[in-house]
This record gives C-alpha cells, structure tokens and sequence, in this order.
C-alpha cells in the first residue's frame, strides 16, 4: 500500500487529495499548520490509514517510516491570504519547498509541487501554454505568491536534475467547489457568499476581465493522473471555457436567486486581465479535459455553502 504525505492536506485542494488518494488505496499523511487550512475538511474522514500532522512545512521536516509520494500544496493561495501573509507565502513556497525536496530525496519519494496559474502573471499571451515563460511583477503585491511559485518550480527542477528526484509540477488554475472558505477573498465564495446573504456582488475593475473556472472534482483528477504518469515539467490544469467577471456575477445572481445589484470597486493592483489554460499537453499526457459542466458544479457548490451563511 503506498504511504503519501500531503502538505496543506487541510486546505480546499489538500482535502480532497486526501479523499482521492485513500478511496486509491494509499495510507495518507496530512500535514497543514491551520494558518489557512481548516480540520472541519478532514474531520469526517475516520480510518486506520490517515493520519493528520498538525505541523509548518518551513521548519524542521521529519517524518517516520517509508514515504512513497509527497504533494506539496502547503501555501496561501487566494489574494487576501496572501497579502495578509506575505512572508509566510514567501517561506512556504521557497524554505518549505527545500524541506519537503530533503524529505523526498531522503524517502526515495515521488513530488508533485501544487503550482499555480500565476507563474504566468498577466499574460501577453493567450491562451496559456506551458512554454510561456510569464508576465510577473517581482515587486508588486502579488509577486509574493507568483514568485514564490516560480522559484518552487525552478528548485523542483534543480532537485529533478542534480539529485535525480521524480517530480511533478502541476499548474493549477482558477478551481472552485464545495469546502472553498466563505472569507478567502477569491470571487467563487465572494460572489455567493454575498448572493445568499441579499448583499451587493462586488465586481473589481469594469468586469470585463475574463477566468476559466474548473470544478474540484475535475482538477482533483488531473493533478492524480499527472502524480501517477512519468511527465517531471510542467503541465497545466484547469477549465477552457472563459467568462467575464460580470457574466460570472450574472449567472450567480440567477442560480442563487437573489436580487442583488453590482457594485464596482477598483481593479487590485497587477490583477490579470485574461485567465485561461492551454490543455493540449494534459490532453495529449494525460487523456483529462474536465467532464463536469459549469453549472452542474456551481449549483452543487452553492448547495454546500447554502448551510454557511
């Protein structure tokens, strides 16, 4: 039986790759510091084989016995944590990536970092293809987490290289579902937190800024198959079908309801206009595309926040 541990296993994703990879026979270690993480996605999951650790990733790293695979997805990742947390996303992504690169390398381990979208910054090209290198301000608010992102992709190659690590880096774009935190700033919760609640939807900037959005259950099995193929660069995985903020806002008004007015603040610095993945290499690897419809997943996240308001 493989033994895998998941850093970040607390969070939105880790989660659910801890249900994943159980329900694929695995014993699963999750480790998560609860800075963003939350034990209420872990708590219904009772057998023998999962152990959590409540442990940060950017100190001392030890962990007892065989390990087979280690996930890193230990990190902020919505604007909000992020900005209140720069130095810790900064230190997750580049100390916490050394720590958990040792554990590998000690393990004999197989180590597929959670990267992100943002590596591509504010794309000039469109859609986005593994080989662009990015757009990135390397001083600008969000380059605390673009940056800590790149350099984790480069010192998982260096790792791959020099010590003949198997790594994976997957790519991950705009994803959204149930266990997603009502407060972690991202558009998904904040547009229905605020329908359901009869509040304004807050759109930034004109609206017109376009994201692809990827329900869990779909990304969850792109990152498994990515974990179990033998592809160490870069692969992307997300949803192609684009929409505007202001359209996404429409179809939450209509879902939910509500009869909530817009209300525009001003675009946050950096912000990227244009979102969206090429999957030509994830279909050509991997044989995954997403199968859940748009709709199907957002009426079944809404369900699920409908009980946290």
């Amino acid at each position: 039986m493989p033994r895998t541990l998941i850093t970040g296993g607390a969070g939105f994703l880790g989660s659910h790759l801890c249900e994943k990879l159980l329900n694929a026979g695995h014993d699963v270690i999750c480790m998560d510091n609860l800075s963003t993480g939350r034990i209420e996605n872990i708590e219904h999951i009772h057998c023998r084989e999962f152990q959590f650790i409540h442990q940060d990733v950017t100190q001392y790293l030890y962990v007892d016995g065989p390990i087979d695979y280690i996930l890193h997805f230990a990190s902020p990742a919505s604007p909000l944590d992020y900005l209140e947390m720069p130095i810790q996303t900064l230190k997750v992504g580049s100390l916490g990536t050394h720590k958990t690169l040792g554990l590998a390398r000690a393990k004999k381990a197989t180590f597929l970092l959670a990267s992100t979208s943002e590596v591509y910054g504010d794309p000039e090209v469109h859609p986005q293809n593994e080989e662009y290198w990015g757009n990135v301000n390397p001083i600008g608010p969000r380059g605390v987490y673009d940056e800590a992102k790149r350099f984790a992709e480069a010192m998982v190659m260096a790792y791959h290289r020099y010590h003949g690590i198997d790594t994976r880096i997957v790519r991950i774009f705009n994803t959204f579902g149930p266990r997603m935190r009502l407060d972690d700033g991202r558009v998904v919760p904040a547009f229905i937190e605020q329908a359901l609640t009869g509040q304004p939807l807050t759109v930034f900037g004109d609206g017109k800024q376009t994201r692809s959005f990827c329900f869990v259950e779909d990304t969850i099995e792109g990152i498994y198959r990515l974990l179990m193929s033998n592809e160490t660069t870069p692969v992307n995985v997300g949803a192609t079908a684009e929409m505007t903020i202001l359209d996404f806002a429409t179809k939450i008004i209509e879902l939910t309801g509500a009869k909530s007015p817009l209300i525009h603040k001003d675009l946050p610095v950096d912000d990227p206009k244009t979102r969206c993945p090429d999957l030509s290499k994830a279909k050509r690897i991997l044989d995954w595309e997403p199968r859940v419809p748009f709709e199907e997943g957002l009426r079944r996240t809404i369900d699920f926040f409908r009980d946290k308001v």
